[in-house]
C-alpha cells in the first residue's frame, strides 16, 4: 500500500490501524454480517462500540464522575450556537478570548443570540501570539469565558490555560485535541470537531460538566440542547454511527501509543523538528508566529516571494506530500502534524525543505 503524506488542516491523515480495521470490519462486522453503518444505533453490537468509545474518553483524560462525554452531530461550528443557547442567561453575557478566525466565528454566533465581549485579543499584532493573560478584562458576571485552544490557520496555541477563577471556562479544541496531557475537569464544556486529531468528520465530542448543565437555559429547541443528548447518553436520535466507531479506533490506538503522555511526546518532536529547520534557514523560512505561541499541530511559514511559495507546494506535491499550502486568508506554507502523523512523514518533509531551500537560494 502506498500512501501520501497527509498535510492537511482537515479532515486530516487518521492512523493507519484504525483504517484497516474499518476496511476488514466493513463487510461483515463483529459477525453480524452487516457494518456498523448498517447496524441498528439501539443494537447491543453498536451499544459497545458507543459506550466503549466513551469510556476510553474518559479513560485517557481522566474525567471525574461530574464530567460527561457526548457525541453530536452539526461541526464545532454548531458548537458555536450552542454553548450561548444553553448557557448565557436573558440580559447575561459571556467573554470571548479572539486569537483568530474560528475564535471570532464563535464570538459572531454568540452575538447573534445575547451579548458576547472581546476580554482578550491578539488581533493588533495579526493574531500572530496568544494574549497573555495581564492582557485579560474579564467581566466577573460572565456567563462563561471562551477560549480557542489552537489556531489552524495563524498556527497558535494555548500552551497554558488562563485562570478565570470561578467563571465557567468553555474551549474549542477541534484542531489540538488529546495531543497532550491536561486537566479537563477543570473546563465546564470543551467541544472537538472529531475530523482533525480523533477521527473522521460527522461527529464532535463534547465534554460537559453535569452540574454546569443544570443551570443551562430550557426554552431553547429541542436538538439545540445539551441536556437532550446527556439525558440520552447522546442516543435520543441517530447518531453518526461510523464515525463515532472510527473515533473509537483512534482512542484505542493512542491508548496503545502511551496515551496523552504518548501524544505529547511524538508531538513535539514533530513539532520541535520543523521549527528547528525553520529556524536554522532564517534567511529562507519565516515563521511569523511568536516562539512562546506557536502551534505544535499546525506549523506556517513564509517563502522569500509567493512564486516560491506556489513552487515549494508544487514539488512537495509531486513527492508525495499533500496540504502544505496555507489558509486562503493567511497565505504561505502550512504543515498539520496532528496526532496521527507519524516521524517518519515530517522528517521527510524536514528533508524535503532542507533540500529545496539549499536549489533556491
Amino acid at each position: 500500500m502506498s500512501r501520501t503524506w497527509n498535510f492537511y488542516a482537515g479532515p486530516a491523515t487518521l492512523p493507519v490501524s484504525a483504517i484497516e480495521r474499518a476496511k476488514a470490519d466493513l463487510p461483515d462486522w463483529e459477525g453480524t454480517g452487516m457494518s456498523v453503518m448498517e447496524t441498528s444505533h439501539r443494537s447491543k453490537e453498536y451499544d459497545a462500540v458507543h459506550y466503549g468509545a466513551m469510556g476510553l474518553m474518559a479513560e485517557l483524560l481522566g474525567l471525574d464522575d461530574d464530567h460527561q462525554v457526548l457525541f453530536i452531530q452539526g461541526g464545532a461550528s454548531t458548537q458555536f450556537a450552542m454553548v450561548p443557547m444553553n448557557f448565557i442567561p436573558p440580559g447575561g453575557s459571556a467573554d470571548y478570548v479572539n486569537t483568530g478566525t474560528w475564535s471570532a466565528k464563535a464570538l459572531k454566533e454568540a452575538k447573534i443570540i445575547a451579548d458576547g465581549r472581546v476580554a482578550a485579543t491578539s488581533e493588533p499584532d495579526g493574531f500572530t501570539r496568544i494574549p497573555r493573560r495581564d492582557e485579560y478584562d474579564l467581566d466577573p458576571k460572565a456567563a462563561y469565558v471562551h477560549i480557542t485552544s489552537n489556531n489552524t490557520i495563524r498556527g497558535t496555541q494555548f500552551h497554558e490555560f488562563p485562570d478565570v477563577g470561578a467563571t465557567p471556562l468553555v474551549a474549542d479544541m477541534s484542531s489540538d485535541f488529546l495531543w497532550r496531557p491536561f486537566d479537563a475537569n477543570r473546563f465546564a464544556l470543551i467541544y472537538a470537531g472529531a475530523q482533525k486529531n480523533i477521527g473522521p468528520s460527522g461527529v464532535t465530542v463534547v465534554i460537559l460538566k453535569k452540574s454546569w448543565l443544570a443551570q443551562a437555559n430550557e426554552n431553547i429547541p429541542t436538538m439545540l440542547k445539551y441536556a437532550t443528548h446527556s439525558a440520552k447518553d447522546s442516543l435520543y436520535n441517530t447518531p453518526p454511527t461510523f464515525a463515532i466507531y472510527m473515533v473509537r479506533n483512534v482512542l484505542e490506538w493512542v491508548k496503545e501509543q502511551g496515551g496523552l503522555a504518548g501524544m505529547e511526546q511524538r508531538n513535539r518532536a514533530k513539532g520541535d523538528l520543523l521549527y528547528g529547520v525553520i529556524g536554522a534557514h532564517p534567511d529562507f523560512y519565516r515563521c511569523p508566529v511568536e516562539a512562546d505561541s506557536r502551534s505544535y499541530m499546525n506549523v506556517i511559514w513564509r517563502l522569500p516571494s509567493e512564486e516560491l511559495e506556489a513552487k515549494f507546494v508544487a514539488e512537495a506535491l509531486a513527492a508525495g506530500m499533500c496540504g502544505l499550502k496555507g489558509h486562503r486568508s493567511a497565505g504561505g506554507c502550512r504543515a498539520s502534524i496532528y496526532n496521527a502523523m507519524p516521524i517518519e512523514g515530517v522528517e521527510y518533509l524536514a528533508d524535503f525543505m532542507t533540500r529545496f531551500a539549499a536549489a533556491n537560494r
